[in-house]
């Protein structure tokens, strides 16, 4: 059963007075990972929001020891800490548990420029986590489009709109036959918590994905940072799943989706909720670009679905 928010634990890693936007989704996702992981952890930052966010040198917004590395390098860096700390154990240098070694790394420095060595880690099965935390976008930098920017969206790079549909990345990571993917989002506290622990857990290479609408970006009120990640999962534009050993799971509400007991919310709502979209809502061609979009999701949703009988 899926941890309640009332549960959680009452440590914080993420401190107050830290240089987050009201309202960020990747900071309130790396609450719950800091309840989850505990205080025992080693975090490794390329450049994002998370690093701008984290407070003047030096102090840090963040109770682990942070360390900030270069865009193309979460994959390799996190390697060579996780076998630095296992031979200070093996030798006797360092007392208790070998602390979690997790990578904190934007869509940008996961889908694109980090992605070679992230495969690379992921190929060698490293016993670190990496936490994508996906808002769509290089927001940090001013909104220009990365791999996962999805189809029709406004980027300072797509200004008529995105044409080409994102990548799906956890699947990717799944093809490499890790041990553990998850993905989650914010309007799921639980959920996220859980998987957190679940990855703390298992040896080997991790990798979670966090839906993380940013309100800037994607230009909604703040308010709604948690109700536009639900809209997200409801309309299947993101869906909760997991997969231990390749084995795949749906997590509530995509397992009602998925297993045909609930229709996904048509996708219009959500898109309406968001200024990034509002060429698809303007001129001739708005109903047309708009199912674009609504196929793309009734494709992922289908694949999935059948991608999830593969058992080996």
């Amino acid at each position: 059963m899926t941890t309640s928010i009332k549960q959680l634990p009452d440590n914080e890693q993420v401190l107050s007075g830290n240089g987050a936007c009201g309202g960020c989704p990747a900071t309130m996702a790396l609450r719950i990972v800091g309840k989850a992981l505990g205080p025992n952890a080693i975090m490794l930052l390329t450049p994002a929001c998370a690093v701008a966010s984290m407070g003047m040198t030096p102090r840090l917004g963040y109770n682990w020891p942070c360390i900030n590395i270069t865009f193309a390098s979460a994959g390799s860096s996190a390697s060579g800490i996780i076998h630095a700390v296992e031979i200070m154990k093996e030798k006797g240098r360092l007392q208790g548990e070998v602390p979690t070694v997790f990578s904190w790394v934007g869509d940008g420095g996961t889908y694109d420029i980090g992605f070679q060595a992230l495969s690379a880690a992921a190929e060698r099965n490293e016993n670190i986590i990496h936490f994508c935390y996906n808002n769509e976008a290089y927001s940090n930098t001013g909104v220009q489009r990365s791999g996962a920017t999805p189809r029709g969206t406004w980027t300072t790079t797509t200004p008529t709109g995105k044409r080409q549909p994102k990548k799906n990345m956890a699947r990717l990571m799944l093809e490499h036959n890790i041990p553990y993917v998850a993905t989650a989002t914010v309007a799921y506290p639980g959920d996220l918590y859980d998987k957190v622990v679940k990855a703390k857990s298992i040896r080997g290479m991790k990798y979670i994905e966090i839906l993380a609408p940013c309100y800037l970006g994607w230009q909604f009120d703040m308010p709604e940072t948690v109700q536009m990640s639900r809209m997200a999962v409801r309309s299947g534009a993101w869906l909760l799943w997991e997969a231990e050993n390749g084995k795949i799971s749906f997590n509530n509400p995509t397992s009602h989706i998925i297993s045909g007991k609930k229709e996904a919310e048509p996708v219009n709502e959500y898109l309406m909720k968001q200024g990034r979209f509002s060429r698809l809502l303007k001129g001739p061609d708005a109903a047309e670009r708009m199912a674009e979009i609504q196929g793309d999701i009734d494709r992922e949703i289908a694949f999935m679905r059948e991608r999830a009988k593969i058992t080996i």
